[in-house]
């Protein structure tokens, strides 16, 4: 029977009040309060119940299915509530166009990394939803849907993708901030999940108000909004911060800039604005020739934050200018683009940045959080800030003056080709830590196993451009069909999930993907609407004939840098890349461990470094791994009950130490671990 959908309310689901406050509350130490742990974002607990010796007897104590796979609508004739696929069938039958070709709402994208606070689980899901879950029981204690995913698709590449929610307190009252995929902040009750009263509009803050070409009614090329959200808020003191993330329209110049503002905890009014594409006036703004800062967006922050509280100052990761790889209608550095800028958390006033990549034509925007350390640099003690890359860097700076705590170099890279183009002549080296990944290609980066795997990759790449790093984007080579092959690929090297850092060593913990791109370019010649003079689409590059990878091994790793020093202390494959050695051609070899097992970020402890492996567990399933801090060796695996999607967290409740992430499933799920 055909369901009309005609109004759709914002609505609370309250499944069981819970006082946060008065719920088996536990020290800060046992607590999880922000998506990296702290502002800092270290990912760092000193919990050390959980130890090596140990760690292979964890057992799942609990189960929580996502919110997302049971549904609700107010319709005139009442609450409407059914399976997820059966809300998405009665939804497109009354309305086909209401979500993007291809970008349908997906429930299964569960990245989120809970926090904890006073004994409650918070998280967001990919639909938006937020939910308070029992730290020791997993049983769901509210649920509120703001109706967000009903309003269309969000600007995610990835389609429909929440990576967290926030929590705040001042001791009397508690509340939960998360951004959705049409554009709000939302502000709830931790105790009830209703919406904060005198926050914004009925508990939300709209983010596109008083952003330039972020109206509501425009959408882009794919009729995905322009303005979403995918990352946790940053809750700084009564201040609370909101990255966005920015359609990448390809086919159009102009574009929403992602100006970075700050909201207050208790009314949602705007309380700064801090223009990532400045305007005029405004240091950097002769940055954007041709007076391109007017009509170019993007520039925003899409990933998670840190702050540090002593020195009231926030550090913005900030991504690339429109368009990714073409930047003939921006000539110019385009600051802030591809920057790490140091604010005042207060006023919004910029204390220093520095910019990791001039025009940037490679989509190399920052992925991930900044990590907060204080470390000991030849008798020198320093408050650093250490960013990693897409592109396998890790740059430290002193984080008061923006001083590099080791020399950064300019050193010359190669032009551009593309018609009306005019990349930078230079771009910044980090002369400490040495690369985590490789970076560029060359012939000897090929795969050479066997002779004939050799000859095949030779045949694969002889239709790219190749180069070091920095080779810009290309038509192609002549006589051949594709543009430039760019390694790191656009999904990093690092990518959200960044790094930890433990705070009593300084050594500092990335995970890596050996991951390479080519981008192709359509012209626009004639296409309506268009004002860029072509389009960029996501080839998949050159293939080897089995499906091997193209280059050598390995293909994901963990790497412990040493802070104090720049030294790498070791490196290792992320895995044994079992779903290579099952090939044919590779079966007879004897070959070192390969990686290309590793799933999402990092998570350190007092005694270990734990991460998730999508395989090499029973039946070489997914599991839980521990590292020895000091030498990456596994100390330890357990194995899960399906592949990790987000990155793990842990916490204490009622004494004992639980581990908890979310994993695959219909619909996924948020686990708990625990000894037995």
């Amino acid at each position: 029977m055909r369901v009309r959908i005609a109004i759709v309310l914002t609505c609370a689901l309250v499944l069981l009040p819970l006082s946060v406050r008065n719920a088996s509350a536990q020290g800060s130490s046992g607590e999880w309060r922000s998506y990296g742990a702290d502002l800092a974002s270290t990912k760092y607990s000193p919990l050390d119940q959980i130890t090596a010796e140990n760690f292979s007897q964890l057992e799942v104590a609990w189960r929580w299915k996502s919110a997302d796979g049971f549904l609700c609508l107010d319709l005139p004739a009442g609450r409407w509530c059914g399976s997820a696929a059966t809300v998405f069938e009665a939804v497109l039958e009354d309305d086909p166009q209401r979500w993007s070709r291809g970008l349908a709402p997906r429930i299964y994208n569960l990245k989120a990394t809970p926090v904890m606070a006073g004994g409650v689980l918070f998280l967001s899901t990919p639909l938006y939803q937020a939910a308070a879950i029992d730290a020791g029981t997993g049983k769901t204690l509210w649920v509120h849907d703001p109706g967000s995913w009903l309003a269309g698709s969000p600007t995610n590449v990835n389609g429909f993708n929440s990576r967290g929610a926030s929590y705040w307190s001042d001791g009397d009252d508690g509340r939960v901030f998360w951004g959705t995929g049409d554009g709000y902040l939302v502000c709830v009750d931790a105790t009830t999940g209703e919406a904060c009263a005198g926050f914004g509009v009925e508990g939300k803050a709209d983010l596109t108000a008083g952003i330039p070409r972020a109206d509501r009614g425009t959408r882009d090329f794919k009729n995905r909004f322009l303005l979403s959200v995918t990352a946790p808020p940053l809750v700084v003191g009564d201040v609370v911060l909101v990255s966005t993330s920015i359609s990448d329209d390809r086919m159009r110049k102009e574009s929403p800039p992602g100006w970075m503002r700050a909201f207050d905890v208790r009314t949602g009014e705007v309380l700064w604005t801090f223009h990532t594409v400045p305007q005029a006036g405004e240091p950097g703004v002769e940055t954007w020739e041709g007076d391109s800062w007017r009509y170019s967006g993007n520039t925003n922050v899409w990933t998670q934050m840190s702050a540090d509280t002593e020195l009231g100052y926030v550090y913005l990761p900030i991504g690339t200018a429109t368009s990714d790889y073409h930047g003939a209608a921006r000539l110019g550095d385009n600051l802030f683009a591809e920057s790490l800028v140091c604010l005042d958390a207060k006023t919004g006033e910029r204390a220093w940045h520095f910019q990791f990549v001039h025009h940037g034509l490679w989509d190399y925007d920052l992925p991930a959080a900044p990590n907060l350390v204080d470390i000991t640099v030849d008798g020198r003690a320093i408050k650093a800030v250490a960013q990693v890359t897409k592109q396998g860097f890790c740059f430290v700076f002193d984080r008061v003056t923006g001083e590099p705590v080791w020399p950064i170099e300019e050193r010359a890279v190669a032009g551009a080709t593309m018609p009306g183009e005019v990349a930078s002549a230079t771009q910044p080296f980090p002369t400490r830590p040495a690369p985590f990944e490789y970076q560029g290609v060359t012939l000897d980066d090929l795969i050479d196993f066997t002779p004939e795997l050799r000859r095949e990759a030779l045949e694969a790449i002889r239709t790219v451009k190749i180069g070091p790093l920095y080779t810009p984007p290309s038509l192609g080579v002549e006589g051949g069909t594709v543009g430039t092959i760019q390694r790191p690929g656009i999904g990093g090297g690092a990518n959200w999930w960044g790094a930890a850092v433990d705070p009593e060593t300084g050594w500092l913990y990335v995970p890596s993907r050996n991951s390479s791109t080519v981008i192709t370019f359509r012209e626009n010649a004639g296409a309506d609407d268009a004002t860029l003079p072509f389009t960029h689409l996501y080839g998949g590059g050159p293939r080897m004939p089995s499906e091997l990878p193209l280059f050598k091994p390995p293909y994901s790793r963990m790497t412990a840098i040493d802070l104090n020093t720049g030294d790498h202390r070791w490196m290792v494959p992320d895995g044994d890349g079992n779903r290579y050695r099952n090939d044919e051609a590779l079966q007879q070899l004897e070959l070192p461990p390969l990686g290309g097992d590793t799933s999402a970020g990092p998570l350190l402890t007092r005694t270990l470094l734990i991460s998730a492996q999508s395989a090499g567990g029973m039946d070489d399933g997914p599991r839980l791994v521990a590292r020895n801090k000091a030498t990456g060796a596994l100390s330890g695996f357990v194995d899960l009950p399906r592949r990790a999607i987000g990155t793990p967290m842990t916490y204490r409740y009622d004494g004992a130490q639980y581990i908890a992430l979310t994993i695959q499933g219909e619909p996924p799920e948020l686990i708990g671990l625990r000894l037995p």
